[in-house]
């Protein structure tokens, strides 16, 4: 297997590059999130052992960048923060398995087999459509009807949650959860703020209105 270790703890990283090339891998290890987003985009690497605290780009940045990408390499977050709400942050950020340090090396190897083992997932669409929006999302461009529509980042993310789930009502619990990473509501009008600037550049200057408001429920695309 080829691996990528992104740990900044110099002693810690030492000791799992070793171990994992004692075994037979090929490993490249980073310290850094920077340095870990060049390597995954252009290596071709069968799993990837990521921190969660990185200088520069923290872990649960550098693989929700990754994945955005369309990046779909096996991520095992390696890391000291262990609650359960870290985990699910996690794994809702696009990791695969998550194991808390301190961790048993035997461990981590049997997990890194199992996530190589896994059957390649289908690759991700990489242009998203809803009637006649489009959104590139390797090259973060939107448009409609053939005009260009500048997003912000929170914008373009809660664009892209919808129509990844179209059909399908999002609450305002789980854009919170999906867009900003927030667990609990912290009673602020946030969603409806970035849903109303939104739909004033992708519903106001066409005939047709994509974002539709279910009353007590949340927002749907069903284009």
């Amino acid at each position: 297997m080829k691996l990528l270790v992104v740990e900044d703890d110099v002693t810690t990283g030492a000791y799992i590059a070793r171990g994992l090339r004692e075994e037979g891998q090929s490993v490249d290890l980073v310290a850094s999130g920077k340095d870990a987003l060049i390597q995954a985009t252009g290596g071709s690497y069968d799993v990837l052992i990521v921190d969660r605290m990185l200088p520069e780009i923290d872990g649960m940045t550098l693989v929700k960048t990754l994945r955005g990408a369309g990046n779909r390499t096996p991520v095992l977050f390696l890391t000291s923060l262990g609650s359960v709400e870290d985990r699910i942050s996690g794994l809702n950020a696009g990791g695969d398995d998550y194991l808390v340090k301190p961790f048993a090396f035997g461990e981590l190897s049997a997990r890194v087999a199992a996530l190589a083992r896994r059957p390649q997932a289908v690759e991700q669409e990489t242009v998203l459509r809803a009637g006649t929006l489009e959104m590139d999302l390797i090259a973060r461009k939107v448009t409609r009807e053939g005009q260009q529509i500048d997003l912000l980042p929170r914008e373009f993310a809660i664009l892209e949650n919808l129509i990844r789930r179209k059909g399908r009502v999002q609450t305002r619990t789980m854009l919170l959860e999906s867009v900003w990473d927030i667990s609990f509501d912290p009673m602020t009008n946030v969603v409806e703020t970035h849903i109303s600037r939104l739909r004033a550049k992708i519903d106001k200057p066409f005939e047709t209105e994509l974002i539709k408001t279910v009353r007590g429920a949340g927002y749907r695309i069903d284009a």
